[in-house]
């Protein structure tokens, strides 16, 4: 074992790609991390200042702003690069609401879908149950007008879509109901099967659809959807309405879609099953913006002093959904990003690669920005060492796997990582990976897609806080508290270490062996 450990150290000694100015560089950029860290800081202005960042939202606009604005601080150049449009912008603003049955007044634990219509001010009605027949619609017709509908199924994030699609699948199940209905009763004309007692029940088998008849429960006057949730509450947004280039102000939600906690929605559908009186109070304040609105990706970079034209990429996405602050997703990537960019700033060093720091657009909407990104700088994809893109929570950095060729210098690279902080870091050897062919769950998709090599570091819970990603993802959870101050810190320093690293060497990592052949 003496042998192995003396020979192991003999041949990171002898590979100079490294150098002991590099190391110390390095070094200093891991001391800082540990006493002149302001991860969490940045972290708690983009969520506490600016909050959830919807795409074509202020909030959004505003912490874009921000990050310029902390990048030129720094002294490193930065500017917004434009990604697109969307047809027209969201601004969530504070909601409420409570049931009232006789003496008894309850607050409500509800979340809306972005994107989706409010009220205006507070509006109070009566509850009704969503028919599912066109015998039940006419039947209850009449009381509709200033109601608000419980409409059946479970909340998953998404809105009571009304658009042509929908409206075709609704137009199709009413059909099929009908023609269903027509049988029925001609059996019941027959007197019932076998000439024995008509049927006093419904045909078997009539297809519900959560708001089968949405249209015409708005045309009769009802003031929006009640669904009931799980906690915690999902709430995403009207993702047709925000990808149709032909969307007008004209055509924009009047009605609230309310996602209720499920405890409370199954309270006040057992009232109204009763015929029990109860009303429901809310002021919700969802307010759209004009558009069409330019949205754009950050980009900041520290130029190479000798191979300019070879980056190194730390980015995150810098849009979330706004339910909640986006702390988490991706609040903990663009945290970790300024946060590695001041350290390398302020530690004066000049990297022979360039670094560029990237926080992109429409991540949550189809990785927008970023393929707006690879689409811009389409002659630059080949000459990117590697994409470091942080979108995976407020986990501590613990290791990185990397092919056999950049194994020696990167095992060098990161000795400061865990010289500086109680946590384990180790580099492992990595067989080529496979070629990415289709867009996945982060921006590095789009990258990996191009054959840019996006060598991530690897993220653990390495204390056991209980970390869950599906406790925030796309919730009212999504909040600063979900995140833990020691691995955001760490995971700025980590980042900042190897992407250093990287572009100081004088030898360049071989793309080539990243991918299969």
């Amino acid at each position: 074992m003496r042998f192995k450990t003396i020979a192991a150290g003999l041949m990171l000694a002898m590979s100079m790609n490294v150098s002991a100015q590099d190391m110390k560089a390095l070094n200093k950029i891991a001391e800082m991390g540990v006493n002149e860290n302001h991860t969490w800081d940045y972290l708690s202005t983009l969520t506490g200042r600016f909050g959830g960042r919807l795409l074509g939202s202020d909030a959004y606009e505003n912490a874009a702003d921000w990050l310029i604005y902390e990048f030129k601080k720094l002294g490193i150049e930065a500017h917004l690069e434009e990604a697109g449009t969307v047809p027209v912008g969201f601004n969530r603003g504070p909601w409420f609401g409570r049931m009232i049955a006789g003496s008894d007044s309850q607050p409500l634990h509800f979340a809306t879908p972005s994107c989706t219509g409010g009220t205006a001010g507070l509006v109070r009605g009566h509850v009704v149950i969503e028919p599912q027949s066109e015998a039940e619609l006419q039947r209850i017709k009449g009381k509709v007008k200033g109601a608000w509908v419980l409409v059946g199924g479970t909340n998953g994030g998404w809105p009571i879509y009304l658009n042509e699609k929908e409206d075709s699948i609704r137009e199709s199940i009413k059909a099929e109901n009908a023609q269903k209905m027509k049988e029925f009763r001609e059996k019941m004309q027959q007197g019932g099967q076998g000439g024995g007692r008509p049927m006093m029940r419904g045909p078997e088998g009539l297809k519900t659809r959560p708001g089968l008849y949405a249209r015409e429960l708005l045309e009769a006057g009802a003031l929006g959807f009640i669904q009931a949730s799980e906690l915690p509450i999902r709430a995403l947004y009207d993702r047709p309405m925000m990808a149709d280039p032909n969307m007008t102000w004209e055509k924009l939600p009047k009605h609230a879609d309310i996602k209720l906690e499920k405890a409370q929605y199954d309270i006040i559908y057992n009232k109204v099953k009763s015929f029990q009186d109860v009303e429901l109070e809310f002021d919700i304040r969802n307010h759209f913006k004009l558009g069409p609105i330019k949205y754009y990706n950050v980009v900041a970079e520290i130029p190479g002093t000798k191979y300019k034209d070879e980056k190194i990429i730390i980015s995150g996405h810098l849009d979330s959904f706004d339910a909640s602050t986006g702390a988490v997703d991706c609040g903990t990537g663009i945290g970790a990003m300024i946060g590695a960019a001041e350290l390398i700033a302020k530690s004066g060093v000049k990297p022979k690669r360039t670094i560029q720091f990237v926080a992109f657009a429409g991540e949550e909407f189809g990785l927008w920005g970023a393929q707006a990104y690879c689409k811009t700088h389409a002659k630059e994809l080949d000459k990117i060492v590697n994409l470091f893109n942080r979108d995976g929570g407020p986990t501590a950095c613990t290791g990185i796997s990397v092919p056999e060729s950049w194994y020696n210098d990167m095992v060098k690279i990161c000795e400061p990582i865990k010289n500086a902080w109680d946590f384990e870091f180790t580099v492992t050897k990595s067989a080529p990976r496979r070629k990415v062919t289709a867009l996945g769950g982060t921006d590095a998709s789009v990258f990996g897609m191009k054959g840019v090599p996006c060598v991530e570091l690897r993220n653990e819970d390495y204390k056991g806080y209980g970390f869950n990603y599906q406790e925030i993802w796309h919730t009212e959870n999504d909040i600063l508290n979900k995140s833990f101050q020691d691995y955001m810190e760490q995971a700025a320093a980590a980042t900042a270490v190897v992407a250093t690293g990287m572009a100081t060497m004088e030898k360049n990592f071989n793309r080539g062996d990243v991918y299969e052949k």
